[in-house]
């Protein structure tokens, strides 16, 4: 039997004292934090094209000479892109523009009741194509580079396999392929097994118009509920007598929460077809009447996927390899979560110079 532990009332009393000063130090310093305190968005930019809620923008260059081809960054739309620049030393845009890229960015912001109807091909033929030509404008006309992540990565993909001769080379990070993955837990709940039991994709649309943020938000969050919900606000006592520390927590939390409404058909399309019919990999699915064949993607692609993420599983990014035509195929990894690959240290430490050597190869 093993013997009950003994409580120290020294040792306890320190710890409790110790807590009660952090919870202290942790209330002034909460006091002294403005909004502008943990603004997010650390790279000087410039609007360069606006449509409809979407701002396409040109970071400002920290070199003499960019590298002559462009990056355009594609992110999803279920949140916010600013991830990919939340604060200075936690920056991929600003890691690959002081390694001298030049760096455009789409802002798809937040979709009024109006935009409901907007479809995929309203995102893909119509916003991304008018990103990228307004991209070749400011540069002579010739393929960009796109840096696509998430759910971007996806619709970049088709916009690829659609417009070969816009792109020169395509990186996709922490992507989804094949959607019937059965280790993510977003594929099984979207019901990619079908049945009954499946979402009720028409229900929701037809009920709501724009998917609330605060629903895809919830349910992010219950894919992890001690952990996102409980877990990180007791672990936060550790750093609240950390002035700096607690500003990153709460860029981080203002991110999270920060969770744009979905247009209601763009939604309908990308669940159903995406999520429950894994149309993709089938060659079934449709963008503006044209079938989306990932064989056409030729052009040479890196795809950048997390090992431990629990919203992309790594086989469901690891497929691509398989489906699409191009002879120059990079694939690489990083021991993190889905999130870890914006704000990690070590990823961005090692991940944006990989990045640029890959590109600069293949100029």
């Amino acid at each position: 039997m093993m013997p009950f532990p003994l409580l120290h009332p020294h040792e306890t009393a320190r710890e409790l004292i110790d807590i009660n000063q952090k919870v202290l130090k942790g209330i002034e310093n909460l006091s002294r934090i403005r909004s502008h305190d943990i603004q997010v968005g650390a790279s000087p930019k410039e609007e360069i094209y606006r449509e409809d809620n979407l701002v396409l923008y040109h970071f400002t260059p920290m070199v003499d000479k960019p590298f002559r081809v462009p990056i355009l960054i594609v992110y999803a739309l279920v949140n916010r892109p600013y991830m990919v620049d939340l604060q200075e030393d936690r920056s991929l845009v600003r890691n690959l523009l002081k390694l001298g890229m030049d760096v455009y960015l789409i802002d798809w912001g937040y979709p009024a009741r109006a935009d409901r109807f907007l479809t995929l091909d309203d995102y893909i033929n119509g916003y991304i194509n008018n990103c990228v030509d307004a991209v070749q404008e400011y540069h002579g006309g010739e393929g960009i580079n796109i840096l696509s992540i998430c759910q971007g990565g996806t619709f970049s993909l088709c916009y690829t396999a659609l417009h070969p001769d816009k792109v020169k080379n395509l990186i996709t990070m922490v992507t989804p392929v094949d959607f019937h993955v059965r280790e993510g837990v977003p594929n099984l709940w979207a019901g990619c097994e079908g049945g009954p039991q499946r979402m009720d994709v028409d229900g929701l649309v037809d009920a709501f118009g724009n998917i609330p943020g605060e629903f895809m938000n919830l349910g992010f969050l219950m894919l992890k509920p001690f952990q996102l919900g409980v877990g990180k606000y007791v672990e936060m006592i550790d750093i609240l007598d950390d002035e700096e520390k607690l500003r990153n927590f709460l860029r981080m939390e203002e991110w999270i929460f920060d969770s744009p409404d979905q247009a209601g058909e763009a939604y309908r399309q990308f669940m159903k077809d995406f999520y429950q019919d894994n149309k993709l990999i089938k060659k079934e699915v449709k963008i503006g009447g044209k079938l989306v064949d990932l064989s056409k993607v030729r052009v040479p692609v890196l795809n950048v996927y997390a090992e431990q993420d629990h919203l992309v599983p790594p086989p469901s990014s690891i497929a691509l390899g398989s489906y699409i035509g191009s002879t120059d195929y990079t694939l690489r990894s990083y021991p993190v979560g889905h999130i870890g690959m914006y704000v990690s240290g070590k990823v961005q430490r090692d991940l944006p110079p990989m990045i640029v050597q890959w590109l600069k190869e293949r100029d």
